[in-house]
């Protein structure tokens, strides 16, 4: 490759003694590149989800954990390490996710109970 060549620049290929197909035109064929910029965007340390769990419904000191996992996702992605980011933000995610599922039983379990008991006391 020639260095003083810019990579998005037109290249003409060489052709042997085929001159293509009858009724094309001639000449060299010319090859241009595509750059195409992917950005991705960050990955996501759910914190707020994750104070809401730990302020709210901690069972098992799950919201605590899933809060430490979203602090340190937020730390690895102000560091630069997007993949270290998205591993713990995954992690406080899953922490997340069951620690509400705790929580979202409990309450439910808590009125079963509490209505059982106030219509056996009625009859």
């Amino acid at each position: 490759m020639n260095p003083s060549r810019h990579p998005a620049e037109a290249v003409p290929l060489q052709t042997g003694g085929y001159d293509g197909p009858p009724g094309q035109p001639g000449g060299p064929t010319v090859v241009q590149y595509t750059t195409v910029n992917v950005t991705t965007e960050p990955p996501k340390d759910h914190i707020i989800w994750s104070l809401c769990c730990f302020v709210y419904s901690n069972p098992f000191c799950l919201g605590l954990a899933a809060l430490i996992f979203s602090i340190k996702a937020r730390d690895r992605r102000v560091a630069g390490d997007l993949e270290g980011a998205r591993h713990y933000g995954s992690t406080a995610r899953i922490l997340n996710i069951v620690s509400s599922i705790l929580a979202a039983v409990g309450v439910l379990l808590f009125i079963i109970t509490f209505t059982v008991t106030v219509a056996g006391h009625r009859y």
